[in-house]
């Protein structure tokens, strides 16, 4: 979808106190049949209350609407569409990071050696948990941990915002 704007420096000794018309006529344009137009043709015509008016390119600033999750760029004709959607996958990756980035900072403030073994706690954020479950084997396995408990709290706790989630993590040394 594409909206249209008089490029002022051109078309405002052109047209004067009609400006303001030609804006309007422009605004209610369909962009996408004047955008086809003006890239067939090389002009848009615009219906005004004295006639349709023709203008170039080089008259008229044209805006690319943008999409929900996409962005456009446009320079010197060429228009670039990128996907800024996050899916749900990446979401969920940037969960994972975010839980075991918390699980190893608190093994260290808890005073644990790198080499202990640990079993990790939840609690809080419904959100949190099923990313932890979804993910559980990947992240015990970063973090040397040997189990993971669900809506309980043991060991060195410490409450946390993971990505807008409010949650409270637990580790506790495996002894042996």
């Amino acid at each position: 979808a594409y909206t249209f704007k008089p490029q002022l420096k051109l078309l405002g000794k052109k047209f004067g106190k009609r400006l303001g018309e030609l804006r309007e006529a422009l605004q209610s344009l369909d962009g996408s049949a004047a955008k086809k137009q003006l890239d067939k043709e090389g002009v848009v015509t615009v219906p005004m209350a004295g006639g349709d008016v023709q203008l170039t390119e080089e008259e008229v600033l044209i805006d690319a609407a943008q999409k929900e999750g996409y962005t456009t760029v446009s320079d010197r004709g060429l228009t670039v569409v990128l996907d800024t959607a996050l899916t749900e996958a990446l979401i969920e990756e940037g969960f994972v990071r975010e839980i075991v980035s918390k699980l190893q900072s608190m093994r260290k403030d808890a005073g644990f050696h790198v080499t202990d073994h640990i079993e990790v706690y939840q609690q809080g954020s419904e959100r949190v948990a099923a990313v932890l479950r979804a993910n559980e084997s990947a992240i015990l396995s970063d973090v040397l941990g040997e189990a993971c408990h669900y809506g309980q709290l043991d060991g060195y706790t410490a409450g946390w915002d993971i990505n807008g989630e409010a949650v409270t993590l637990g580790v506790r040394r495996v002894e042996g």
